[in-house]
């Protein structure tokens, strides 16, 4: 039996540089599919798969020319990666093989069908010939002399295909070590198992309601964990949810329910209470409800809540930067802005100051900010309140044409329409391409506001 080359897609230096592939929301393409890649071998090896890596530093040229000079005519290769898209809505694994042969066509349909019985959240994008790619053909597909496949495993500019790369390596891994199993043996897949029998039709148990400190005449349901609530006490609460067709609902007993967690994009803080088998809602916000959405606006936010939040998420954060807390509710006091807000953008960006991707730690870059003049890399501050001060600057560039208060440290702050986002909805888009950025920053607004008891009843 022969064995496998296997190429994670980028992280090799053409002409030089090395090629990141694909970046969105602060993930960086070659870093995600070397580590599934590493996966997928370790699995492999441990069936006594005989397989090859290939080194991660060499050119989409050398990759070729390395696995020719070691491959033989029972090998097989496969080039694993991610995709991008303008449209952040495309998303889905797909394969691509040389055109016109329908023997290769088999084999990446049964790479995809392994690789989506483990993944099935991932949709299925198809498998194509290479003919129907942007440049016409894929040379992995074409120069290399063994059979090979060009494998794409999502869509990195998707949000929900990001999530899974990130959070399901290990079933990924699984899916493809399984198809290209199958593949270099000549086998084919077992069958699916059958699917779970459907829950008895009273397997619902039942929970109590507290809101606002009063018990709601009528109970919800505990379904798989979650809590969910009746439609009506929904109405009750002033939220319109037939504008939101989205937010997933059951039926049981004629009656309508939704998972309580849902709230809390509407300002709602949601918690559990075990001794009485409640999910406990509290409504009334202390802050304006339309001041939350608000970039010029003040924060509410002690600074112990801001680093309780911070520590909660990530306990060493606070190690590498202990002030980091009173830095942003300093600079953002000075400039107008609502510290609470860049404090949450700062997590998402940073991953609660882990860091990884584009941006490193020691350059006090807490907004994901990018250079001025085409450089090649994002944005170095020379202290953590020059890394804050800027991040707030560009902040109100967007939200105000209010001028500046402190000198300009933010490298891009000309660049920015100046006014034209005063809402953290209207970051999506324009501070990252997802669309639906404001609504992760949002979240985490929300989030600390429960966390630190600024939603009560």
């Amino acid at each position: 039996m022969g064995q496998i080359f296997l190429s994670a897609g980028h992280g090799g230096f053409e002409n030089g540089v090395r090629d990141p592939g694909t970046v969105a929301a602060g993930v960086v393409e070659a870093d995600e599919i070397i580590k599934i890649r590493d996966l997928v071998v370790s699995r492999l090896r441990s069936r006594s798969v005989r397989v090859s890596v290939v080194p991660d530093y060499l050119s989409q040229i050398q990759t070729i020319d390395w696995i020719n000079a070691r491959g033989s005519s029972d090998d097989v290769a496969v080039e694993i990666q991610a995709s991008g898209s303008p449209n952040p809505s495309t998303r889905g694994a797909r394969i691509f093989y040389i055109a016109l042969n329908s023997k290769r066509k088999q084999d990446a349909e049964l790479l995809l069908k392994a690789l989506l019985r483990e993944v099935p959240q991932l949709p299925n994008a198809g498998v194509k010939p290479d003919t129907e790619t942007g440049l016409g053909s894929l040379i992995f597909c074409r120069w290399i002399a063994i059979p090979s496949l060009f494998m794409e495993i999502a869509y990195l500019t998707n949000p929900d295909d990001r999530f899974i790369l990130q959070n399901r390596r290990n079933e990924i891994a699984a899916g493809i070590a399984n198809g290209l199993t199958a593949w270099l043996r000549g086998e084919s897949l077992p069958p699916f198992p059958p699917p779970p029998p459907p829950p008895p039709v009273n397997s619902y148990l039942p929970i109590n309601i507290n809101i606002n400190g009063q018990t709601y005449g009528e109970q919800g349901l505990l379904v798989n964990g979650n809590a969910y609530i009746p439609i009506d006490l929904v109405d009750l609460l002033g939220i319109d949810f037939s504008k939101f067709p989205q937010v997933r609902r059951l039926a049981y007993r004629n009656i309508v329910y939704i998972k309580a967690v849902e709230l809390r994009d509407f300002n709602i803080s949601v918690g559990w209470y075990n001794p009485d088998r409640a999910v406990v809602l509290r409504s009334n916000l202390q802050i304006c409800r339309g001041e939350v959405d608000k970039i010029m606006a003040n924060g509410s936010a002690s600074e112990g809540q801001l680093e309780a939040f911070l520590r909660e998420k990530n306990s060493s954060a606070l190690a590498s930067f202990p002030e980091i807390a009173k830095l942003y509710r300093q600079e953002g006091s000075i400039e107008g802005v609502n510290y609470d807000i860049a404090f949450a953008q700062m997590c998402v960006e940073t991953n609660f100051l882990r860091f990884g991707g584009n941006v490193g730690r020691n350059q006090n870059n807490f907004g994901g900010l990018g250079s001025a003049g085409g450089a090649q890399t994002t944005a170095s501050f020379s202290s953590a309140r020059i890394g804050v001060r800027a991040h707030i600057q560009h902040l109100k560039a967007y939200a105000s044409r209010e001028p500046i208060v402190q000198e300009i440290v933010d490298p891009r702050f000309r660049f920015v329409t100046r006014g034209v986002a005063p809402l953290v909805s209207q970051l999506g888009g324009r501070w990252s391409a997802d669309l639906q950025y404001g609504d992760r920053v949002l979240a985490q607004v929300r989030l600390l506001y429960e966390r630190s008891g600024l939603l009560s009843g």
